[in-house]
């Protein structure tokens, strides 16, 4: 077990679309249509072309993840984790799987430096504490084994989400 993987997350209150990153996480639908909440915001700042690409992969299975071009954003890639079915909501299987593939996507892509948000919690309804032991979980499990990942972000949208993130991450053991 890899003892100083905390040291390569970093928690946060602010915009994903605006986090200086290799890739951001998508909180994606399996037909990867950019609607609202995290997917809206990056359609609307990162322009036309990401849905468009989007459009040319889907649809996805539920748990998977697939990487895209980030269009007019900082980050470099849109990594789409398909937590649901547009209209349903977040199962904790489907999370903890669009978690592992998203991380799986970068270590593939060469990746350094990624940024999640809280995926599923908002229109997909995951309470927020669980969405934060099984994202963290997956992370851990990640830098158990060799990854190309230096650092990953988790920025949430509220404050009261990163006091959830901070407390459960203090929480967790090894």
């Amino acid at each position: 077990m890899n003892k100083n993987w905390r040291a390569k997350i970093r928690l946060r209150q602010g915009d994903l679309t605006d986090a200086d990153v290799d890739a951001i996480v998508n909180a994606a639908n399996n037909d990867l249509m950019l609607g609202g909440g995290v997917a809206g915001a990056i359609r609307v700042k990162g322009g036309p072309s990401i849905q468009q690409e989007c459009d040319r992969i889907g649809p996805i299975a539920l748990g998977g993840a697939v990487i895209s071009g980030a269009g007019r954003l900082r980050a470099r890639h849109v990594i789409h984790a398909a937590s649901m079915r547009l209209g349903e909501p977040t199962s904790e299987a489907n999370l903890r799987a669009a978690t592992r593939n998203s991380l799986r996507r970068a270590n593939e892509n060469s990746l350094k430096t990624i940024a999640f948000p809280a995926i599923g919690t908002g229109i997909a309804g995951f309470p927020i504490e669980r969405c934060a032991q099984v994202m963290l979980d997956q992370v851990r499990a990640h830098f158990c084994g060799p990854t190309t990942l230096e650092r990953i972000d988790f920025v949430l949208f509220d404050r009261p989400s990163l006091d959830i993130f901070e407390r459960v991450l203090a929480q967790m053991k090894y």
